[in-house]
């Protein structure tokens, strides 16, 4: 099916090579990383992890939420997510692959991901990081690549692949729950040291990729003949709204807890994010602005009328996006760090370098999905109108 690929408009090639040229210079830059070592970025001793990791940390929502089309299509055929559920895994996959290269380039030297698999230690967190990542990526290689081979010749899938999607659930909460495990196992850093870091994990991966997926498919609606269905975008518009709310609910409760504790170490990471800390405060305009995002998007979306105007429903699912984006990634990453445990507040800027590689890795992950979603498109074009047992 790869064969479909290989032809399309000129609006398709022309995107396809701005994304090769992004690669090219995402490469360059990681050459130039590569010859002088993590030094030239951001990154100090105080601060470990950076704009790598905060996207990376992300990214893993994005991938997990490919589940909240699996369970209501195939638990509870819920048929309307039939045309886009396909979408769902195949963004999974390229959200996967952006994971390991954002730990790729962060590693700085690339012989170190050889040691993970060649000196495996079950007692770390990053070890079963590892196996979650990759199990789910193939999940979602073996399940959709299937899955929709068997649509083109108009059969049902495999009895094999039903275990398969059903393992593929918990699989999906699992690589975002790895994931907060490593923050909230961290006892010297007091704004990850919380019971209910994964349900944060999990409510904002439920908002934000939900959110992406919507757009795309928008975007599918238009630069094709491919309709994903407005019900379908419409049912994945709530889960958006209800997983958004839980959000922020997760996130003022932290708020709370740390203030009326009047624990100064649950105080002053979240003191540096919002009002400054000690005259340092780059990541102020940045997490004010994902505030008022989240409170748009979701004022947007709760409401019926303009959740259901596709003028208006892009406004408000870029701005859960964006807020999601802002502080699952820089804020909760760079807010662990300061101040450090000597109380000391030391920031972080990523340099260009860090910048342009980032940039390489997001175009490697949506030239990927690009090609998977004309396969996946051109298939759905051949059989529309042709209902594929599931």
């Amino acid at each position: 099916m790869l064969e479909k690929a290989l032809s399309g408009s000129r609006r398709y090639w022309g995107w396809v090579f701005f994304l090769l040229a992004v690669i090219g210079a995402g490469v360059i830059a990681y050459l130039f990383q590569y010859q002088y070592g993590l030094t030239i970025t951001g990154l100090s001793r105080d601060v470990s992890w950076g704009f790598y990791i905060a996207q990376f940390t992300f990214l893993v929502g994005v991938a997990a939420s490919a589940v909240m089309l699996v369970i209501p299509y195939y638990l509870h055929n819920y048929k309307k997510f039939g045309r886009i559920v396909i979408l769902g895994e195949f963004l999974a996959i390229s959200a996967v692959i952006m994971c390991v290269l954002f730990i790729f380039v962060d590693l700085g030297q690339p012989t170190r991901v050889m040691n993970v698999m060649l000196h495996p230690t079950p007692n770390s967190v990053m070890f079963w990081d590892m196996i979650v990542l990759i199990g789910y990526l193939t999940l979602n290689l073996v399940i959709g690549w299937t899955t929709l081979g068997a649509e083109r010749k108009e059969v049902a899938p495999p009895a094999w692949v039903k275990p398969l999607i059903y393992l593929s659930i918990p699989w999906a909460a699992s690589i975002h729950t790895v994931t907060a495990f490593l923050y909230a196992g961290l006892p010297g850093r007091h704004l990850w040291l919380t019971a209910i870091m994964a349900a944060r994990f999990l409510s904002s991966a439920f908002a934000a990729g939900p959110a992406l997926l919507i757009l795309l498919a928008l975007i599918v609606r238009k630069t094709s003949k491919f309709d994903p269905g407005k019900e379908a975008l419409q049912s994945l518009a709530k889960i958006v709204t209800y997983a958004m709310t839980i959000n922020v609910f997760f996130f003022l409760l932290e708020v709370f807890t740390a203030f009326y504790s009047n624990i100064p170490g649950h105080m002053h990471p979240l003191k540096y994010l919002f009002l400054g800390l000690e005259g340092h405060s780059r990541l102020v305009p940045w997490m004010w602005s994902a505030t008022i995002l989240a409170f748009v998007g979701l004022a947007l979306l709760i409401y019926p009328g303009t959740r259901r105007n596709e003028s208006i429903l892009p406004i408000a699912l870029i701005s859960v996006f964006v807020s999601a984006w802002i502080d699952k990634g820089m804020g909760l990453v760079i807010g662990g760090f300061v101040p450090n445990p000597f109380e000391r507040v030391v920031e972080y800027t990523p340099t260009l370098p860090e910048l342009m590689i980032s940039l390489g890795v997001y175009a490697i992950g949506f030239l990927v999905l690009t090609v998977l979603y004309k396969v996946a498109i051109a298939v759905k074009e051949e059989t529309e109108g042709v209902e594929i047992p599931h």
